[in-house]
Order: C-alpha cells, then structure tokens, then sequence
C-alpha cells in the first residue's frame, strides 16, 4: 500500500512538471496596436510654406523735382484717400520754372490723361467679363445637383476671380486719376514764386488710397528729384497669399482648390481657395542644396477678416493646398509595408495575424486608399514589428 502511494506521488509530481513545461513553452500571443479599415473622405494635400503679400500696392512718388520736407509718417499710420498728406515738396531752384521744366510737365499731364483712359477702359471690360462669369456662375447654379462638383467650383472661381480683376481696375482707375491731379497740380506750381513761405509754392502730396504706411524710403529733408520714391502704401485688409510649391505638384492643381492654411500664429487654421497657378517657375536652391523648380501658387483667404485680423504683410505661413478630395475604403498608412514590389497588411482574423497582399491608391501620409484586399470592417495591425509573422496569434494592447 505505501508502494502504491509512493507511485502515485511520483505520478502527480510528474504531471505537475510536464505541465509547468508546457505552460512556460506554450506560444505567447504578440500584443499589437489595431485599427479599423473604414470609409470616409480622404485628403489629398501638397504642404509648402508661403507667404502673405498686400493685393495692391501703391508707392508715392515724387511728382517733381523739388526740396522734400522731412516725412512725419511712420511705417504703420493709418492714411485717408485724398486726404492725407503724406509728403510735401517745395520748389528749391529756378529749374522748376524753366521751360523745358514747364513742356515736361506738360507731357506728363498728356500721359497720365492717356492713362486714366486707358484704366477707364480696362474698367469697362472687367466688368463686362464680371458681368458674363456672374451670369454663368447664377446659370450653374440654377442647374441643381445635375452639374458637376468640378463644373461649379470653376464657375465659382471664374466669378471670384472676375470680381477681383473689377476690384483691381477701380484701383488702377483711382490711381490713374491721382496721378493726374498730381501732373497738373504739378503745372500749375511752375510760376514763379512771390515768396518761399506761402503755401501757395508748396505742393501736398495726398494718400492716392487708405490704408496703411508699410513703407518710408526717405524720410529726412533733401532735395529730390521726379521719380524718388517717398512711401509705399496699402491696404492690410486686403491679404493673400503667395506659396511655393515644386513643378511636379504645380501640375496637379488648379484654380478654385481649397487650401488649408495652418501654423500662422492663431488658434485655429484658415481657409483660403487658389486663385492662380503661375504659368512660369524659377529655380530655388533647397537648405540641402538641391536644386528645384518651384512655381508661386497664388491663393485668396476666404474667412473673415475678424478671423484672420492679426495677419499682415509678408508674414510668413503654412499651407496644405488640396488636389484631391474624395470617398475611399482607407486605413491607417502605418499598418502598410512593402513585400517585394507589392504592399501587404496584417490582419486579424479569429485571433491571429493573417498577412494579406493590398492594392493602394491615393495616400496623405496619414491614410492610405485600398483598392482591394481589405473591405471595411477590417482589422489591421498598426506598425508591425518583427515578431509578427503569418499565422501567429495576437492580442489587442490595452
């Protein structure tokens, strides 16, 4: 009896060893990050710094040669169309009432009357052509859900981008003017002088529009010749954007895109449409010194100006312009690697990981278009390591 007991223990003692083998051996499941294969937009963007600009610009010149007083404005002033006087020039010498003086004069009050003309006539036409692309974009609409989603945002671009080209002509025509008043006001300063402290021989250079001083290129008193740049004016208000962008993604862009302005200082991102793409480049040398062609996007902010109010001239910012935009079955791009020349997955499937070959489409660095392979629903393994491998068991990290 105690023989029969004394095998039994050695029986269980055994048993117990072969099982704590067989548990320290046994294939533990790999722990991986999953997600879900989904549906959903995917974005499309190209990322590229640029670089806010005034639309208009405008630098004050000097009308005449004369003796400049000194500029009191500082960069920032606020200025008032045809009211404040930004510069004021006296004649200084007996050359701004010779004749050849008084005949060149003449002939500038002739070509900025020609000028003013002609930005009358170009006025007329950005407004017929705002006239037919409004006309278009009300026709486009009026169609319904029948048009396409491409055919309305050209339409609505074309209209934007008419009413911008009005916007530009109504300045080119106020600045036409100015210029005018300027020659003959310049005209009739050539007569002599009674004395040097009447007003009457000083000349009162005027805000040509409102906005603000951006620039003073002389500020001191000194003698000045017609053509000297004093001040450069515009209208902050008046922003968009100019960013540079590789040849190779200027092709897939067009106007009317939507673009994503990001990392500019405020709290939340911009929104801003393409107004151009540049038909030429220029060749830009990278930090790495690689040579690159790069073409200026030119992009209008379309939020608020409340929204976007801190932003000024050639501030620099961050922009994700959109060339696609579109349904897709994705997933994450970190569950993607390449086996050969194909891409491929794990997925999980009744607790193990079951390698899958996938065909890919669009990607945007962070999602990636399955084309086939994957249906939604899907469970895929996020970043595989090295321990995963076909048929291996798996567990979910918590």
């Amino acid at each position: 009896m105690r023989a029969i007991v004394r095998n039994w223990g050695w029986i269980v003692a055994a048993v117990v060893v072969v099982g704590l083998l067989v548990y320290a051996f046994r294939p533990v499941p790999v722990e991986v990050d999953t997600a879900a294969v989904s549906r959903g937009p995917l974005v499309v963007t190209v990322s590229a710094e640029g670089k806010t600009r005034i639309r208009e610009r405008y630098v004050v010149s000097a009308p005449l040669a004369g003796q400049l007083l000194r500029i009191r404005h500082r960069p920032g002033d606020e200025v008032t169309a045809g009211q404040s006087v930004v510069a004021i020039i006296e004649p200084s010498d007996p050359s701004l009432l010779d004749a050849r003086a008084r005949a060149e004069i003449d002939a500038r009050v002739k070509a900025t009357d020609a000028a003013r003309q002609l930005a009358d006539a170009g006025l007329k036409r950005a407004k017929t052509a705002h006239d037919l692309a409004r006309k278009q974009w009300e026709r486009v609409k009026g169609l319904g859900p029948s048009v396409s989603v491409d055919e309305r945002e050209t339409a609505e671009a074309k209209e934007r981008v008419a009413a911008d080209e009005v916007r530009a002509a109504e300045f080119a025509v106020r600045v036409a003017e100015f210029e005018h008043e300027q020659a003959k006001a310049a005209r009739v300063r050539t007569q002599p002088r009674l004395s040097a402290d009447t007003e009457a021989d000083r000349l009162d250079i005027r805000a040509p529009i409102g906005g603000l001083v951006l620039r003073v290129f002389q500020e001191s008193e000194a003698v000045v010749i017609g053509g000297t740049r004093l001040l450069e004016l515009g209208d902050p208000r008046d922003l968009e954007m100019e960013i540079d962008v590789l040849s190779t993604d200027a092709v897939k862009m067009k106007p009317g895109a939507r673009v994503i302005v990001d990392h500019w200082g405020g709290p939340e991102a911009l929104a801003g449409r393409v107004r151009v793409v540049e038909p030429a480049g220029f060749l830009k040398v990278s930090a790495l010194g690689v040579e690159e062609q790069r073409v200026n996007v030119i992009a209008d902010f379309t939020d608020p100006l409340e929204k976007r109010k801190p932003l000024g001239d050639a501030y620099r910012v961050e922009a994700r312009i959109v060339i696609s935009e579109s349904e897709a079955v994705k997933v994450p791009a970190g569950a993607l690697f390449r086996t050969g020349t194909s891409w491929a997955c794990f997925a999980v499937r009744d607790g193990r990981a079951k390698l899958i070959e996938v065909s890919v489409g669009r990607t945007n660095g962070l999602e990636t278009e399955v084309t086939s392979g994957l249906i939604e629903g899907n469970t895929v393994v996020l970043h595989p390591s090295d321990r995963l491998k076909d048929g291996v068991r798996v567990v979910t990290r918590p």
